[in-house]
């Protein structure tokens, strides 16, 4: 078996053949098709690369795929904290690669496949243009801050109301020209936000994974739909805890000889968006009824309400974990809004809505039924309550349990 180690740039890519013990440099293939195909025939079908994961990881690796028996991506990270050197240029990180690998020290990263990808490059846009919009919102904000002008009566600045209001707001011309320059784009933001979200719906709609994640209190369409780019194959985590690692919510741990283990802060090692989107979800997971507000209320008195909206989104990794591996609906879950939360995907997915047609989604709406289900969720949340009462802290050098809700 030959090992071929591929140090990758923006433009080439270092080879390094590793054979039978023996290392020797390849020279370079530049990045492009023609080249890299080329490249690509001149292997034999035993041979076995090696390359780190970068932004062209995924069409190096397509190139790649059907000419040699394995194509294996290390993690960046862990590489660079294995193999340290004081002298590093190309041709050394390629012959690297390929003793990590032949020695079977090269942490690995998993390659998704071309749906998976996909999803995780619209869901990418998505938040590109979610923080532009953002951006756009608070300058004009910071406009109307530098003006001295008072906080606006309506509930949405950039809604009818609102903008009819900052309209008649005393500006300077260039100031009221960059504001309406700045809704401009504010409403073309909108509409590619609309066309990036129905092709995200519209790529899930029969997806029973997605259908699941929705059960979950505070998952809605948009964050059930990250989470699923972000994981791909739910088998290739083995634990709970491997999951809360990949989004990097699990604590920083320090521990020598006979000191106990001192737990810090977050790790932040994984997918920052999916992770991002965890909190989220947390955030409204504590407005609403049930085990996971009692559990968010119970670490916010202890530890302050930031800290708990970041336990509740690791709560929310272990239950994301047994609803996919298990297959099952999250046990708290309130049937009509979790139909609504369907009906929201699939009216996103641009499915007609049906006039005169009273579905499960429609339930939701009744108030009866709807405050049937929040009593329900009150008194799940009171039983929780009740049951971690006379619970005692954990010692520090321990860490915390994984224990998930409704399981």
């Amino acid at each position: 078996m030959r090992v071929i180690g591929l140090d990758v740039s923006r433009t080439f890519g270092e080879i390094a053949y590793l054979e039978n013990g023996l290392l020797r440099p390849g020279g370079r293939v530049v990045l492009q098709h023609a080249e890299l195909e080329r490249f690509a025939q001149s292997l034999r079908a035993s041979d076995e690369v090696v390359l780190e994961a970068t932004g062209n990881t995924a069409a190096i690796v397509t190139a790649l795929k059907p000419h040699v028996a394995k194509v294996v991506i290390a993690n960046p990270l862990q590489v660079r904290l294995i193999a340290e050197a004081r002298v590093k240029t190309d041709k050394i990180d390629a012959a690297i690669l390929a003793q990590l690998y032949a020695s079977g020290f090269l942490p690995q990263v998993w390659m998704p496949d071309e749906r998976t990808l996909t999803l995780r490059r619209q869901v990418a846009r998505r938040s590109q243009i979610v923080r532009h919009r953002t951006r756009l919102k608070n300058e004009i904000h910071g406009v109307l801050a530098s003006h001295l002008i008072p906080h606006c009566p309506a509930t949405d600045l950039f809604g009818n109301k609102g903008r009819a209001w900052l309209g008649q707001q005393p500006l300077p011309m260039d100031e009221r020209l960059a504001v309406e320059q700045r809704l401009r784009e504010l409403d073309r933001l909108q509409e590619d936000l609309a066309a990036i979200e129905n092709l995200l719906c519209k790529s899930v709609l029969q997806e029973e994974q997605v259908k699941r994640l929705l059960t979950i209190t505070g998952v809605n369409c948009i964050v059930a739909i990250g989470l699923l780019a972000a994981i791909g194959d739910i088998g290739r985590f083995a634990s709970a805890a491997k999951l809360v690692s990949y989004f990097g919510l699990n604590p920083r741990v320090r521990q020598s000889g006979l000191q106990p283990a001192q737990h810090g802060h977050i790790s932040k090692v994984g997918r920052a968006h999916a992770r991002a989107m965890l909190v989220e979800a947390a955030w409204s997971a504590a407005n609403a009824p049930g085990p996971l507000r009692a559990f968010f209320l119970r670490i916010r008195g202890r530890r302050g309400q930031q800290i708990a909206a970041v336990a509740t989104a690791r709560k929310l990794a272990v239950i994301a974990w047994h609803v996919l591996t298990g297959q099952e609906d999250f046990a708290w879950t309130r049937p009509a809004l979790a139909a609504r939360k369907r009906r929201e995907l699939e009216l996103r997915a641009g499915l007609p809505v049906k006039k005169g047609h009273r579905g499960p989604a429609a339930d939701y709406n009744g108030k009866e039924i709807r405050e049937r289900e929040h009593a329900a969720a009150q008194l799940a949340e009171q039983a929780y309550t009740r049951f971690v009462a006379n619970w005692q802290p954990r010692n520090k050098s321990s860490p915390p349990p994984l224990t998930p809700l409704g399981r």
